[in-house]
């Protein structure tokens, strides 16, 4: 199914849009850097490299300068050009060579000597003295200059100072054309700037690429949101990427799974607490108002009034496991520790079910000779658990079958199993029997009263207390709960053999002794 998302909402630019727009400023301001590093590099190169080419070129023509230098006067050290036809031959083989001016200029800054084909570096003209004093103390000068307006435009000038017997004769001067440079650094960033065009469009348009891409799972986790809000958690998000995006699509379809089974779980609760309400209001309503209009006779009227009250009880009930519910959700739910005996409350609990049991003629095992197990835990949260164990084995548990208790206390905790024949729970709903309003029975056959919520109930405060609860079952065999209860005080108290609370009982509990005793 193809996706067709704005990229723009509210007027708001997308991820895309953003991450676009991000790369192209990078990008940009990259090769603006690259491009001045590059530039400067290549001008310090070249000025470098034209320096000592023209270094060598001024050096050998001042070597040769002293060929035609000739001596006026030895004790005074005066000297002069001998023959300035052939150092102009001289300076004009140099100039061609170079590809510039050639010239001679005494100490007193007037030009000597030039090439021929010089048009601004004429004989006769002078070069500023502070430029003859710079050659001197430096022993050489490199500079593009105009040598103070000798030169129409600025030229790169060398010169270099010419000595006889520790004397100084003249100083021999080369020029070069800055058009050179010009021309080199042009080229250079022509080839720049065409190269970084093409790689910046290779760039722009493989990150665009990417990114949208990279963004297409968000648009479909978008979309998929999009339509949870609506109330339809049957999209998903298909990405087959192991990248942070792949974990998030995954995640996202996990969360969508959740969303989907609680949809599913929040439709049957209402279905189920509309027909729990709507059950017992109705008869209620009715028995009431049978009192009220005479439709049932006095005589009848207490035994129908105890089906109300049983309803009512009923309602209660329902009531008070949606308020711890609500507690337990909301972290409400404070444990008040106890130190307690186990046994005795399981006895407790089960005596509640007396008439169930002997009305289904089930087998009690196990709790006959069971020593004390105390335990430290919330008294009335276990006995809720026990109680709804024990609720739930009465309940399907076979005709003439049996319920086996086994309670057994460890050094660091206390064991707990309860197990019943009968038909068992189906592989397939063991692992969802846990659940928040979960059924097996969906027909009602069997549970006709239940809301799906007690085993939900005791695994939140077997895990309240760090224990921990598990189910197994045979199909058509048995079905069995273990949970256990860690020990907060690892000294236990001195047990006895026997229980005086069974014993105390054991009046009210005809029906389990005379069950036990025949099965022995």
């Amino acid at each position: 199914m193809k996706l067709k998302i704005k990229l723009k909402l509210n007027g708001q630019s997308s991820i895309f849009h953003k991450y676009l727009a991000i790369s192209f400023i990078i990008i940009l301001a990259s090769f603006l850097v690259l491009g001045c590093i590059l530039m400067s590099v290549l001008t310090k190169y070249w000025t470098n490299n034209k320096m000592e080419t023209m270094n060598k070129n001024t050096v050998s023509l001042a070597s040769l300068c002293t060929s035609y230098i000739g001596i006026t006067d030895v004790n005074r050290q005066e000297y002069f050009f001998g023959d300035l036809v052939a150092l102009r031959d001289v300076l004009e083989t140099v100039s061609s060579n170079i590809g510039g001016d050639a010239f001679i200029v005494n100490a007193n800054g007037k030009i000597s000597a030039s090439n021929k084909n010089a048009v601004y570096a004429t004989e006769g003209k002078f070069i500023d003295y502070e430029i003859i004093k710079k050659t001197i103390e430096n022993n050489q000068y490199y500079s593009e200059t105009d040598l103070d307006g000798i030169f129409k435009k600025p030229y790169y000038v060398y010169g270099k100072p010419v000595y006889i017997n520790g004397t100084l004769v003249c100083l021999a001067f080369t020029t070069a054309d800055t058009d050179e440079y010009h021309y080199f650094i042009s080229l250079m960033l022509n080839i720049f700037l065409v190269s970084a065009l093409i790689t910046f469009a290779v760039a722009i348009i493989a990150i665009g690429l990417y990114s949208y891409y990279m963004v297409k799972p968000l648009r479909k986790i978008a979309y998929a949101a999009h339509k949870f809000g609506k109330g339809d958690f049957s999209a998903r998000v298909h990405v087959r990427t192991k990248d942070e995006i792949g974990q998030l699509a995954g995640e996202f379809n996990k969360m969508a799974e959740s969303l989907s089974a609680s949809e599913s779980t929040r439709r049957s609760f209402i279905a189920n607490v509309s027909h729990e309400l709507k059950t017992p209001m109705t008869t209620i309503a009715g028995f009431i108002d049978g009192i009220l209009d005479g439709t049932i006779p006095q005589e009848k009227q207490n035994y129908y009034l105890k089906i109300v009250s049983d309803e009512v009880r009923r309602l209660s009930r329902l009531v008070r496991s949606m308020l711890d519910l609500s507690k337990i959700d909301s972290g409400e739910l404070k444990l008040n520790y106890k130190h307690f005996d186990l046994v005795s409350t399981t006895i407790s609990a089960l005596v509640t079910f007396e008439a169930e049991i002997d009305k289904k003629n089930i087998e009690i095992r196990g709790l006959e000779d069971m020593p004390s197990a105390y335990i430290d835990a919330d008294m009335d949260l276990i006995h809720q658990v026990v109680y709804n164990l024990i609720e739930n084995a009465v309940k399907f548990v076979n005709e003439g079958g049996y319920i086996e208790f086994k309670i057994n206390t460890l050094p660091d905790k206390t064991e707990f199993s309860i197990i019943n024949s009968g038909h068992g729970i189906d592989k397939s709903d063991l692992l969802l029997v846990f659940d928040k309003f979960y059924k097996t029975d969906k027909s009602r056959s069997i549970d006709k009263k239940g809301m799906g919520l007690g085993l939900y109930l005791v695994k939140t405060i077997i895990q309240l207390h760090d224990g921990n609860i598990t189910v197994s079952s045979e199909i058509n065999k048995y079905c069995r709960f273990d949970f256990y209860i860690p020990n907060k005080n690892p000294k236990k108290p001195k047990l006895e053999m026997k229980n005086p609370r069974l014993e105390q009982q054991s009046s009210k509990q005809q029906p389990f002794n005379k069950e036990v005793s025949t099965n022995e």
